[in-house]
């Protein structure tokens, strides 16, 4: 018999780098999850992302085990690592603060592509464009 999920707990935490400080720690403790055991597993799977924030999911079982799933990180976080900028702009449609290439947002769309509610990669770039001009960076073509 399968075993009864009692919550499900979505985190973000920079890949290869968790440390059981807020707000993992925290967040797992208070529903009797090993913290310990959670961030050296999260450590070993993301260390290719090198401190790149992701979205984790963690479902946590009534016997206090868990499994956890690794999203892609998230498309505002690539666009800024693109276009080299520490931070989106304040006011993005009078402050653009960097600019991207039509390339890097399709590479951007690759990567997050599954985590997109979008039927095909076309409809994936338009997401990745939106946020692009939210932030107040340019897309060149």
């Amino acid at each position: 018999m399968a075993k009864e999920i009692a919550v499900k707990i979505k985190l973000q935490a920079p890949g290869g780098q968790a440390t059981p400080a807020p707000p993992i720690g925290p967040a797992l403790g208070q529903h009797g999850v090993n913290i310990g055991q959670f961030v050296s597993q999260f450590n070993e799977r993301t260390r290719e992302l090198n401190g790149t924030t992701v979205p984790v999911v963690i479902s946590v079982f009534s016997d206090k085990s868990f499994t956890f799933e690794v999203k892609s990180p998230p498309a505002a976080v690539l666009l800024k690592q693109a276009a080299e900028v520490a931070k989106g702009s304040g006011i993005p449609n009078k402050e653009k603060v960097g600019t991207v290439t039509a390339e890097q947002v399709r590479k951007i769309a690759q990567t997050k592509f599954n985590d997109l509610n979008a039927y095909d990669l076309d409809q994936a770039e338009k997401i990745i464009r939106g946020t692009a001009r939210s932030m107040g960076v340019d897309v060149i073509d």
